[in-house]
């Protein structure tokens, strides 16, 4: 068993957002990579695509979500699974946003249509 916090360590912050790192292969989980997001105000991520399904937990404020093509909203005490290879683009809506984010290990990030395939260094 492991008890993981977030740590200044484990944290990368993006002109767009924070991750803070929770459970990944560096912090004794073999399967499952984990990380608060926190989005500011009407910010977004870039669109890209993730290797891997995604499931995000929103734990306060909204998200909006564009992906293949559609569009949807969720809160806390909803969830959002983004499936792998999905082109997306999350945004926080009304206000300031945070989620649980949920992902199997070894998950990398990709611009729609590219082949380089970028690491997440919170979810390694």
């Amino acid at each position: 068993m492991y008890v993981v916090g977030e740590s200044e360590q484990r944290t990368t912050r993006t002109a767009t957002g924070t991750m803070f790192g929770l459970a990944a292969p560096s912090q004794g989980s073999a399967e499952v990579s984990t990380w608060r997001v926190a989005l500011g105000a009407e910010a977004a991520t870039p669109v890209h695509v993730i290797d891997r399904e995604q499931v995000w937990m929103p734990l306060s404020g909204e998200f909006e979500i564009e992906s293949e093509g559609g569009t949807g909203r969720a809160k806390a005490g909803q969830a959002i699974v983004v499936p792998g290879g999905a082109v997306r683009r999350l945004k926080a809506v009304g206000g300031p946003a945070e989620a649980l984010v949920a992902m199997p290990v070894g998950g990398r990030a990709m611009l729609p249509g590219g082949t380089d395939k970028i690491p997440l260094p919170w979810a390694e």
